[in-house]
């Protein structure tokens, strides 16, 4: 057992059944689970696993419930790290937690969630005299994501994918855009959110052209009306 500040480990699960993704990006998904549930058969032939992942995802889309839906269908452990949690320290001490929590994720062969990828590409706007010490970071990071094993997987996700450097960007199998969803996806979003409550009360206005994440407070907001409104005129 490891007990480390700047660790989470994440043991809350999501079914793939629940997630809304645009359908081309579901299916990416699904078959990113699918390698690395017949990762056996496909290694003995030599087949490469995609296991480095970028999510290009807008605040509020569902980036960890994405993450947290891939580890469930996968049985492995989420470990989660928020890069923002530790890259105010000394370079010496940001690279040296950058290791360990690899190190741990590889061990475990589990599913390594990077947050805030791009704070990486930020530390060069820090106070730091010796630019040849900033480098050792970004070359350590690219030594991890390179070599992290292939039975294990690292998901980094950013809304700022233009501060993070091409040498870095380059590492990854696949890259993965999620923004604000369709009208039609939050439909179906709206639809299943809705489906628990009494059909009296599922009649909201609904907005549109936001995240999935202020659909849930927005519908969440006017079931708890109704309902309040419901009870005070009897």
């Amino acid at each position: 057992m490891y007990t480390y500040n700047y660790i989470i480990n994440d043991s809350e699960k999501a079914l793939l059944y629940d997630l809304f993704v645009e359908e081309t990006n579901k299916q990416i998904i699904t078959r990113l689970i699918s390698e690395h549930r017949y990762f056996k058969e496909l290694n003995e032939y030599g087949l490469p696993i995609d296991n480095k992942i970028l999510l290009n995802v807008s605040q509020g889309c569902g980036k960890t419930f994405t993450v947290r839906a891939i580890a469930s269908g996968l049985g492995k452990n989420l470990i989660v790290l928020n890069l923002s949690n530790i890259i105010s320290g000394s370079i010496n001490d940001i690279t040296h937690n950058i290791r360990t929590v690899f190190n741990i994720a590889a061990k475990e062969k589990a599913v390594l969630f990077i947050d805030e990828f791009d704070e990486v590409g930020k530390v060069r706007s820090m106070d730091v005299k010796d630019g040849d010490e900033v480098d050792r970071l970004v070359n350590t990071m690219i030594h991890l994501i390179d070599y992290y094993p292939n039975n294990a997987l690292l998901i980094c996700a950013t809304d700022y994918s233009d501060f993070i450097q091409p040498s870095l960007l380059r590492c990854f199998d696949l890259s993965l855009t999620i923004r604000k969803p369709s009208s039609d996806l939050l439909d179906d979003y709206y639809d299943k959110l809705l489906l628990r409550f009494p059909e009296n009360l599922r009649s909201i206005e609904r907005m549109y052209n936001i995240s999935f994440a202020q659909a849930k407070d927005h519908a969440l907001a006017a079931i708890k009306k109704a309902m309040i409104d419901q009870i005070e005129s009897r």
